[in-house]
């Protein structure tokens, strides 16, 4: 008996983990390509930007040439977040390195989101797929005694058939979820190494753009 036959002879609770384990697999491979892809480009376009950013002359000259470089939009909020004053606010208040570690604390919140969306959803699958499979596959058990109940007679054939058939939704479980735990460790990793990147490069703006104002001040 294949998957197909398996799927439409069940129930409805055996249709619905089979259907609920598809939905789930299918997600998680999207947001694996996805995230791959995204994760790929980033890496590079911070390597790129931080060089162009450095080899400027000023943080306005930076601009423009960041721009062709940063793609995913993770470098080039930063930049922007510190040309704002915020005047006649309350993010105008206290001196320049406290402003500025207000903006680039939330322009950097935003960057490291766009980094981590679709992180939830790979733990996610890769937590309760498994314990998805198996509760199809104690249903399906459940229903190969009931079967084997009523024929009266046990017989190795009709044991088997029926539990090898169950035992399918472990498998699946397992199938969906191993792919979405090695991705989320993988990706993951990639996501720190970029984080760390953006975080330092933050730290060293905050204390270029603050020293030069305090040079202003003198």
């Amino acid at each position: 008996m294949n998957a197909t036959q398996l799927f439409w002879q069940g129930d409805g609770l055996t249709k619905g983990v089979a259907l609920l384990l598809l939905a789930m697999s299918v997600s998680s491979w999207v947001v694996i390509l996805w995230k791959t892809w995204l994760l790929q480009r980033a890496s590079g376009d911070v390597t790129r930007c931080l060089a162009a950013f450095w080899q400027s002359d000023s943080v306005d000259a930076a601009l423009p040439r960041l721009a062709a470089f940063d793609r995913v939009g993770l470098v080039t909020p930063l930049l922007l977040a510190t040309r704002s004053d915020g005047a006649g606010t309350l993010a105008a208040a206290g001196d320049k390195a406290q402003q500025l570690t207000r903006v680039l604390r939330d322009a950097l919140h935003g960057a490291l989101l766009k980094l981590q969306y679709g992180q939830v959803l790979l733990a996610t699958v890769g937590s309760i797929a498994p314990f998805v499979g198996l509760l199809g596959t104690v249903w399906g058990i459940y229903h190969a005694l009931i079967g084997i109940a009523g024929a009266g007679q046990i017989t190795i054939d009709k044991i088997s058939g029926p539990v090898g058939e169950a035992l399918i939704m472990t498998a699946a479980g397992l199938a969906v979820a191993i792919p979405a735990v090695l991705a989320y460790n993988v990706l993951g990793r990639q996501i720190a190494r970029i984080e760390a990147d953006l975080e330092g490069f933050a730290r060293d703006l905050r204390a270029l753009l603050a020293g030069a104002s305090d040079r202003e001040v003198e």
